[in-house]
């Protein structure tokens, strides 16, 4: 049986939203590499990719690691605000939860831990979110250019942004922002 089909984003806009953009961040609970292995990442690479999809949300950006994970995302335009954002993300981790519980024959353990969500009101602040995000991989030091790294955005980025985009949004600056991020990722994702 073949693996589905990754449904990817169309062409990056790179605007704030009306309804809402939102930087998130979601943690495994303990900080636990659940999605250690090129596998594990790829179905939860996937499944991030298809239930922002069947819910409306653009994405923007993203970063999907052993233990945690990162996006960018314009609320659904038809909706009045941004409370599928649980709902969505409660999706999400009920299956990949249960997934990679069955894989490790371990029935009812805890996976998820908590989300964290921040509106994004600032043209700066979203720009330098989003290459925070496409450009987290190197950060965790796990490829020397973020479009090696296959469960994040960059490549995505790269090919269907224009080049002066491109340029443009690598120039921002992260280093001062206030972010959760201290994960160590596990380095074992070409397996």
């Amino acid at each position: 049986m073949s693996e589905p089909k990754t449904p990817w984003p169309h062409a990056p806009t790179h605007q704030l939203s009306e309804r809402g953009t939102y930087f998130v961040t979601v943690a495994t609970y303990l900080k636990a590499h659940h999605f250690r292995s090129a596998r594990r990442l790829r179905v939860l690479h996937r499944g991030l990719l298809m239930v922002t999809q069947q819910f409306h949300w653009q994405l923007e950006a993203w970063a999907v690691f052993s233990n945690h994970y990162h996006f960018i995302a314009h609320s659904p335009a038809d909706a009045e605000d941004a409370s599928s954002l649980r709902v969505m993300l409660s999706i999400l981790h009920v299956k990949t939860a249960e997934w990679v519980n069955k894989l490790d024959a371990a029935p009812g353990r805890q996976v998820w831990f908590n989300f964290w969500d921040t509106r994004l009101t600032r043209q700066r602040s979203y720009l330098a979110r989003l290459n925070y995000v496409h450009q987290n991989a190197v950060k965790h030091r796990l490829v020397p250019l973020a479009s090696q790294y296959p469960w994040c955005s960059a490549a995505w980025f790269e090919r269907t942004a224009s080049p002066a985009m491109v340029k443009s949004i690598y120039r921002f600056k992260t280093d001062r922002l206030a972010l959760t991020d201290d994960f160590e990722v596990d380095g074992d994702w070409k397996a």
